[in-house]
């Protein structure tokens, strides 16, 4: 079983600067894909970033490419935007990343940590 704690989320301006956290923990991690998803009010959840615990290897959504880095425990993300408010979501799954960033190949998820952007 594998746990996941996020944490750093919070309110912020229009260009600011956030750093989400994933604490995992419960099962060895080194063969482990771990995502951030997030999802606003009234939307689905949409795959944000990967990251292959084994090889460091990386995917991102158009969204976000050029303003947020995934590493192993950390999202970190610039030139905030109003539309990058939602929840966001941790979530593993044991095994290499898959390109597309789809919550159905994930099984272990966090709680979320919210983030808001305002204008």
């Amino acid at each position: 079983q594998v746990q996941l704690v996020e944490s750093g989320g919070g309110s912020v301006q229009a260009g600011g600067s956030l750093s989400l956290s994933c604490a995992a923990s419960g099962y060895p991690l080194r063969n482990t894909c771990f995502g951030w998803f997030r999802q606003a009010p009234g939307k689905g959840r949409e795959g944000v970033a990967s990251i292959y615990s084994y090889d460091g290897s990386t995917y991102y959504a158009d969204s976000v490419k050029g303003r947020f880095t995934i590493s192993r425990n950390y999202l970190q993300m610039n030139s905030l935007k109003p539309e990058d408010t939602a929840m966001y979501y941790c979530a593993a799954v044991f095994g290499p990343c898959r390109q597309v960033i789809a919550d159905r190949d994930f099984t272990y998820w966090g709680q979320g940590t919210q983030v808001t952007v305002s204008s």
